[in-house]
């Protein structure tokens, strides 16, 4: 009789710790995702873009794919671009794309490069379209961008136009 009451009580106990825990505490939530828009124009760089390229424009969609533990803080992002071009030059060229850190009308370092290679992305027609997949970014990086959008840029850049062609703020979306 006193190992069947002991048993009884070990059940209750696997039961009750069971039933006290979701079983994933420690586990990472569900991936989630945060998208931003930016309309890229010649005249939004500091200085405008010059020359024949001064036509342009494009529109850039960025979607950070975010890793969050079961607080909800980030602890992984890499992010996913697609930027779409028009009116340039037939053969226009770019040397590179970055998100910098800035409010409309001023400028600021490289934050987080595409890994353009100069040359790597040409428009025969003047038009035309490139993504990057998979850009990697730290926590803090996609910490930083999503608490302030509107205090960042991506441009893209040509050899015409080495500081900058086109340039948009962010504009979340999603």
């Amino acid at each position: 009789m006193k190992s069947l009451y002991l048993f009884g009580l070990l059940v209750l106990g696997s039961l009750a710790t069971a039933c006290g825990s979701n079983g994933n505490a420690m586990a990472p939530s569900p991936a989630s995702s945060a998208m931003f828009t930016a309309a890229l124009l010649p005249s939004n760089e500091v200085p405008p873009a010059t020359g024949p390229e001064a036509n342009g424009t494009g529109t850039a969609t960025l979607t950070f794919n975010l890793t969050k533990d079961s607080s909800g803080t980030i602890t992984a992002a890499s992010l996913d671009v697609t930027v779409s071009v028009s009116g340039f030059p037939p053969g226009t060229a770019l040397t590179a794309s970055h998100i910098h850190p800035g409010a409309g009308g001023a400028n600021g370092g490289v934050f987080v490069s595409l890994g353009l290679v100069p040359g790597e992305v040409s428009f025969a027609t003047g038009s035309g379209s490139f993504t990057r997949r998979g850009v990697s970014l730290t926590a803090d990086q996609a910490n930083a961008i999503i608490a302030n959008p509107g205090g960042y840029y991506l441009n893209i850049h040509t050899a015409a136009n080495a500081g900058g062609v086109a340039r948009g703020q962010l504009t979340r979306v999603q």
